[in-house]
């Protein structure tokens, strides 16, 4: 069997992505908005795609854009978002600072926008996908409003004799997109969460750091604000940095105790005083994100693994480490060390095997949060 897909296949994904049709949802969403209902505009930005391969991103944008319409959300047409970004010069698709934020809002009256970075992507059988995604307000200050992710490998679930097996890209991308747009249509409709509850022994015993220290300062019953910056990429993965925060975004965010400061509104911050990051942030760094963005925390780490595999054979890697400056105590107030593959703790037809390093990073990323906040 070829293991590359032909540019006739390839045409067929972009065209199928445009039938997509919704699926039972992997997690709700969070909490019900403010901005919710018909009244809501939703911008729908050009995926950013952080996956180092070549995909069909138009035609999965299309697709989610599809699904949501169809459904009955309120989506800015093509056109005026195009013209608008032409006039403020957006190019930067992985985020939205507080200007361009309230800009689209006075001149389209769009209510929020949707933020989708492309994690992984491969169309090599088993194919594998990985999207993360988030409903920004257009405001001076944009709140995170919704936020998921999913990935998906081909044989996550082959059963007997390979019957579930998925080979085509587009089937699975099909897959993926209903998982997630299900979840954000839970967050329009209003639906409440649904407790994900303290992870159990064996979620904790797999995934948690290896390496930690909390500090006493952190107060359980105290809701944070917090800046996650890119961590530190020393992995041979291009974008790994990126990835990670935005799994600690994602996660940080479903989380109670934390408000979580738009990735687009700190890259801003990164731009306006030309911070370059050689060894991580420093304290005056972080005074920058204190005073300016008024945030209590500041997190970041470094990479230093993080490894995808193609096809049957292979297992994912991901090592990282965190610290979390506080602004109070001027101290580390959390660190920790994490590592993990994805074929530990499985000794029978790979039953529990996580197939893709941006699951495994998410899990990874929940734990820590989780014992930040003292569960």
């Amino acid at each position: 069997m070829n293991l590359s897909i032909s540019f006739y296949k390839r045409m067929l994904l972009v065209v199928s992505l445009a039938a997509l049709t919704g699926c039972a949802a992997s997690r709700e969403a969070l909490q019900p908005a403010t901005l919710q209902g018909e009244a809501l505009k939703i911008a729908v930005l050009p995926f950013e795609n952080l996956s180092r391969t070549g995909a069909p991103l138009k035609g999965m944008r299309q697709a989610m854009i599809g699904i949501l319409r169809t459904d009955g959300a309120n989506i800015l047409d093509d056109d005026s978002l195009e013209k608008f970004m032409a006039r403020h010069r957006m190019r930067y698709m992985g985020g939205i600072k507080g200007d361009d934020a309230a800009a689209i809002a006075s001149e389209t009256g769009t209510g929020a926008v949707l933020i989708t970075d492309l994690e992984n992507y491969s169309e090599v059988i088993p194919p594998k996908i990985a999207l993360v995604s988030r409903l920004v307000s257009t405001e001076r200050h944009p709140k995170i409003l919704w936020t998921d992710s999913v990935g998906l490998s081909g044989d996550d679930s082959p059963g007997i004799l390979g019957v579930g097996l998925i080979e085509d890209p587009a089937v699975l991308t099909r897959k993926a997109m209903g998982l997630l747009t299900v979840s954000l249509e839970r967050y329009l409709a209003g639906k409440k969460t649904t407790d994900r509850g303290v992870p159990d022994r064996a979620f904790a015993a797999k995934f948690a750091p290896k390496l930690f220290y909390r500090s006493p300062v952190l107060d359980p019953g105290h809701k944070y604000t917090v800046a996650v910056v890119p961590f530190l990429n020393k992995s041979s993965r291009k974008n790994a940095g990126e990835i990670v925060a935005l799994q600690f975004v994602k996660e940080l965010a479903a989380n109670g105790n934390f408000k979580v400061i738009e990735p687009g509104v700190v890259r801003e911050e990164f731009l306006k005083y030309r911070i370059i990051m050689e060894e991580g942030v420093s304290l005056s760094n972080a005074d920058i994100f204190f005073t300016d963005l008024d945030a209590d925390l500041v997190l970041t780490g470094t990479v230093t693994d993080y490894q995808d595999y193609q096809g049957f054979l292979g297992t994912p890697k991901v090592a990282f480490s965190t610290i979390l400056l506080d602004r109070k105590s001027r101290e580390v107030v959390w660190s920790s060390r994490s590592r993990n593959e994805g074929n530990e703790g499985v000794y029978l037809f790979d039953m529990g095997k996580v197939n893709t390093s941006d699951v495994m990073t998410g899990q990874m990323a929940r734990a820590v949060v989780e014992m930040m906040v003292g569960k």
